[in-house]
């Protein structure tokens, strides 16, 4: 039985799915199917109940899959340990990040870190957040770097830092003359929104909603990208982390305003797999994430007109 297959089994058990389970093995479904059929014939067990849906697993499978757990826990403790004998730091780092992690921070942690550890290479992959969740839990990625953290069954939780949200709008706007900016100056304005799905979003409804405001939502995206380009084509006014401001703030494109207290602050947060064993280049990469300290993002956004 080969490591490939006991990821597999894994996979299954926590997609609740084959098909999903193969594409993260890269291999068909048929395949996948075939070799956990071979499986329940070797073992004499049914693993899986095929007749819910999605899938779930019966006790054997319950049992097998606690097995698959641990030995492939113990493989990645192994590898660690055995990678901790090298003498040179040498290896890869595998990051899943939401997206407004990499757009303002993902470059220069990666030349800090290049220059730091030359043999060591980032594989970055931007994703929603819920999926980051998912690459740390299937130990797709080793680190996970999200807003509003929170832990669950399988993913722990380190604090990272804190930033501030500013309202941010293009350079012309009323508002940018203020030197703060409270909900009640919001109420009726054309706003660009995250998505209802994201955590960023419900805390700013919440912020608005303490003080009785209501705001005109006439466009939400998932991402800040878009929404600062949507803010630029002066299509409304949005709240977003300060930090993610910098370049547009110093090319004159946005504008930004202070809220006033007490403001709204997002937390992020480094997520990883319970019980992970981190090898030397994680260890690394973690400590150059900890140097960051948290109110850096205060001297890059807090400006009322452009820079």
């Amino acid at each position: 039985m080969s490591f490939d297959h006991l990821r597999l089994f894994r996979d299954v058990a926590q997609t609740r799915s084959i098909s999903k389970a193969a594409e993260l093995s890269g291999i068909t479904p048929s395949a996948a199917s075939q070799h956990i059929s071979e499986l329940e014939k070797t073992l004499g067990a049914t693993l899986l109940d095929r007749s819910t849906r999605p899938l779930a697993l019966t006790p054997e499978g319950k049992l097998y899959c606690e097995l698959c757990r641990d030995v492939l826990r113990r493989h990645d403790d192994f590898r660690a340990a055995l990678h901790d004998l090298k003498s040179e730091l040498e290896g890869v780092v595998r990051v899943a990040a939401i997206y407004s992690v990499g757009l303002s921070e993902m470059n220069g942690l990666e030349e800090a870190f290049s220059a730091r550890h030359p043999h060591v290479s980032l594989e970055v992959e931007y994703l929603r957040p819920e999926k980051v969740y998912e690459a740390v839990a299937a130990d797709r990625a080793d680190i996970g770097l999200v807003s509003y953290p929170e832990p669950t069954k399988e993913v722990a939780v380190l604090p990272w830092r804190e930033e501030e949200m500013m309202l941010t709008a293009e350079p012309s706007h009323p508002l940018v003359r203020k030197s703060s900016v409270a909900p009640e100056d919001l109420a009726g304005m054309d706003f660009i929104a995250f998505d209802d799905d994201l955590p960023i979003s419900r805390e700013i409804a919440r912020y608005l909603k303490a003080s009785g405001v209501e705001v005109n939502t006439i466009m939400h995206f998932d991402n800040i990208q878009t929404i600062k380009e949507a803010v630029m084509l002066g299509s409304g006014v949005s709240i977003v982390p300060a930090r993610i401001l910098k370049a547009e703030l110093a090319a004159g494109r946005l504008a930004a305003v202070p809220l006033a207290a007490p403001g709204l602050r997002r937390p992020l947060g480094i997520v990883y797999r319970k019980k992970k064993r981190f090898g030397r280049a994680a260890q690394a990469f973690l400590e150059l994430l900890q140097e960051i300290p948290s109110d850096t993002a205060l001297a890059v956004g807090n400006t009322s007109s452009p820079v």
